[in-house]
């Protein structure tokens, strides 16, 4: 009841109504109401401009009997930002009659919708809601003005239940630790141009899950081992869609490649080609030639600039391109053309792949505070849209220049990736078919994806040795005792050389590709650790903490690669305390490829050359300091001097 038991309206020969009695003034004030209720109020969406309150409780001492007493309650809740004065209770009451039979009806009717076609019910509430006043010459109002009431006071009864339930409930979730978040900017005042290390230090306050708001979204950090955990294998699935962010719209094809897409029958799809197409054992086996011929032509320029400085980057990002190349594209793109005119020259790929992992990694405001996302104040997403065109013309001339290849060939055989990934296209009994547009997609990921890790990971691994001579030592040690000095390494060697193993991992442990990995997505509410997690809530895996977590790793700042020998720790996903490629569906699918890379770029850098820093600089003097994007390279690229350690004739036969 809107009055309490026993009272009743007193009759007034004077309309007390300040609106007036007439039905197109009452009509008009209606109108009024539904149009301000309805329109785009900017302090809806900006709230920092426009005023807001929330309700923070309500006091239960008294036991309130009808709607007055729950408005009087409300009005006496001191730690309200606006407070709800007699005049504002009075609005709300207007005076009207007995409002049991509306919420009665309405719960008989048992919707709204059913309720407002009850032509009883709606007309009982509309004579019964009027105040007496104006209930005469309202009586005879159209249909129309019955609707209008019926809205407007289920809107009410939403408001209510709002107040007394959805807003009290939401402060009652027992959320993850974390800093107080600013208004508009959340916690982003926290982050420095490292993310990955102001999270680490934020973590040592939290804990090992914690929650930040990155402008408008919340954010999880898992910072240990098990907490990962959690988020990568016990609630893999909950977690395994990625987040909306400009990056994935305009540098993937508006999320079509793998790394970006949400999760779904789409990505689904394009997981089971990667397993079973594209980086199966037998095609990784079948291309092993070509991994061969681009680390020797390699091997015989570093012979050529013997007792020189070199710049150990070029060389590293020229070999894995090379390989990447001939595996997807079947051939180096970036040297096509004698005549000198290539489609892209090599050194402008290169710095399309740096700006492609750097924009896939930086903090565009616009992802975190979506309502000035337009604006694009640090100019990435202008950046990331002309890069986006120069891999179209690319990637577009890759495509067109397969499919003449393939056209009128009857049966014909797949000889690298993008034609696997064409013939995919053309099969119908794929689940999802495979557009253009994720032919290019996919192929810009195997690029991408098969360049910056092995180059990165190796250049870090010999950045670290060349402040430890001892490790030159013993892992030449190693080398000689097992390939001898007559030959170079191959990928069959690389099971029975655990110390390269063991540096290459800790090259890893300290360096991570990706030290926040790529950020998920919660499908569903869930629970870790005993916090409560809302769907929509983002999810980062610092790996760089994990890796230099002193409970499960001794002196975690000192590159040690002893820690992995005779340990069973490998890269697979399944040690949370190593996870350089993540872990779970989102795993990266071509982590094997790089592997292979890997291992056999550092073993023969280390067994065919001896190295040292350039004349006149320490080992102190070498800058250690890394750059953020997607992945964590040297913020200035190694320079060192090298002599060869293995007989001529060896290097004559590369």
């Amino acid at each position: 009841m809107v009055l309490g038991e026993g009272e009743k309206c007193k009759e007034s020969s004077e309309p007390e109504n300040p609106i007036g009695s007439s039905e197109d003034q009452f009509k008009r004030m209606l109108d009024e109401l539904f149009l301000l209720n309805g329109v785009l109020n900017i302090g809806d969406y900006i709230p920092w401009i426009g005023g807001s309150w929330t309700c923070r409780g309500i006091v239960k001492d008294y036991v309130a009997k009808d709607m007055v007493d729950v408005l009087l309650q409300l009005a006496q809740v001191s730690n309200r930002d606006v407070k709800l004065s007699r005049t504002i209770v009075k609005a709300f009451t207007l005076r009207t009659y007995d409002m049991k039979s509306l919420w009665s009806s309405l719960k008989t009717a048992g919707t709204l919708k059913q309720a407002i076609r009850n032509r009883d019910i709606t007309s009982s509430v509309m004579y019964q809601c009027i105040p007496k006043n104006t209930q005469r010459q309202a009586m005879e109002s159209s249909a129309t003005l019955s609707l209008y009431l019926v809205l407007f006071l289920a809107s009410l009864a939403i408001f209510f239940k709002a107040i007394n339930g959805g807003f009290l409930r939401r402060k009652k979730l027992n959320l993850p630790p974390g800093p107080k978040p600013w208004p508009v900017i959340g916690n982003l005042n926290l982050i420095g141009h490292l993310p990955h290390r102001s999270i680490h230090h934020l973590s040592l306050k939290y804990g090992p899950l914690m929650q930040l708001k990155f402008g408008s979204y919340p954010f999880i950090i898992a910072s240990s081992a098990e907490t990962a955990k959690q988020i990568l294998k016990t609630q893999d699935l909950n977690f395994a869609s990625r987040p909306k962010m400009a990056a994935g719209k305009y540098t993937t094809y508006n999320y079509s490649n793998i790394t970006w897409s949400p999760y779904g029958a789409y990505w689904r799809q394009a997981r089971k080609m990667c397993l079973m197409e594209l980086f199966s054992a037998r095609r990784l086996d079948s291309y092993e030639y070509i991994r061969v011929e681009e680390m020797r032509a390699m091997l015989r320029s570093l012979f050529a600039a013997s007792g020189e400085t070199i710049l150990l980057k070029d060389h590293l990002s020229t070999v894995s391109l090379n390989v990447i190349s001939r595996m997807v594209l079947g051939k180096k793109y970036t040297e096509e053309s004698a005549a000198g005119n290539p489609i892209v020259t090599p050194e402008e790929f290169k710095r399309m792949l740096d700006e492609l992992f750097l924009l896939n990694g930086v903090l565009n405001i616009g992802d975190y505070i979506p309502w000035i996302g337009f604006l694009d104040l640090q100019g990435y997403v202008r950046r990331m849209k002309k890069l986006s065109k120069k891999f179209d013309r690319f990637l577009e001339h890759v495509i067109d220049e397969h499919n003449e290849r393939r056209r009128g060939v009857k049966d014909y055989v797949a000889k690298d990736m993008v034609d696997v990934l064409l013939q995919l296209a053309d099969d119908p009994n794929l689940d999802v078919k495979l557009s253009k547009t994720s032919v290019k997609a996919f192929t810009q990921d195997l690029i991408a994806g098969g360049t910056e890790s092995s180059a990165m990971t190796v250049e870090w691994a010999i950045s670290e040795l060349l402040k430890q001579p001892r490790i030159f030592e013993k892992v030449t040690e190693e080398l000689d005792r097992v390939i001898g000095k007559d030959r170079w390494v191959e990928e069959k060697d690389i099971p029975h050389l655990p110390y390269v193993e063991a540096i290459m991992k800790e090259a890893m442990r300290m360096h991570p590709v990706a030290p926040l990995l790529v950020p998920r997505l919660a499908r569903e509410d869930c629970s870790i650790n005993g916090y409560d997690i809302s769907s929509g809530t983002r999810a980062l895996v610092n790996t760089w903490t994990i890796g230099r977590d002193p409970e499960i790793w001794d002196c975690p700042d000192q590159f040690y690669p002893e820690r992995f020998l005779g340990k069973s720790i490998d890269v697979k996903g399944q040690d949370f305390e190593f996870l350089p490629f993540g872990s779970g569906r989102r795993m990266c699918p071509g982590y094997s490829l790089g592997l292979k890379v890997i291992e056999l770029t550092l073993a023969n850098l280390l067994h065919g050359f001896k190295w040292r820093l350039p004349d006149l600089m320490s080992q102190d003097e070498l800058n250690m300091e890394e750059i953020f994007g997607l992945s964590t390279p040297r913020k200035v690229p190694l320079e060192a001097v090298i002599e060869p350690r293995l007989p001529t004739h060896v290097y004559n036969i590369c």
